[in-house]
């Protein structure tokens, strides 16, 4: 949060949420895509994208210097982004798994 910004835990909360409720309108890759280029910075929307990456990387097993090497990223980030994997809000794994069944070979 910004030092000089004057905000309570429950206004930030309001401003999560109303950011969350735009991403969760939006109803396609293409929207969420146009959504996020009008949001971030390139460089910011290259670093939630490298996250991703290494979130994909470490499901598959690589370690933290391998993906470094693929991606650029700091060992401190694969690290912190490993940590929240195993032990944040649960973000990644809702998105990985939701990810998972929407890839997953029909059974018809």
């Amino acid at each position: 949060m910004k030092p000089n910004r004057e905000i309570d835990e429950n206004q930030q909360q309001a401003a999560e949420d109303a950011l969350c409720e735009a991403l969760v309108s939006l109803r396609d890759v293409n929207d969420c895509r146009n959504f996020l280029r009008d949001l971030c910075t390139p460089a910011v929307l290259q670093a939630v994208v490298d996250r991703w990456q290494v979130v994909e990387y470490l499901e598959s097993g690589l370690t933290y210097r391998r993906i470094n090497e693929l991606t650029g990223v700091s060992v401190t980030t694969v690290g912190r982004v490993a940590r929240f994997l195993a032990d944040g809000y649960g973000g990644y794994r809702t998105a990985i798994e939701r990810v998972s069944l929407k890839n997953a070979p029909s059974s018809h």
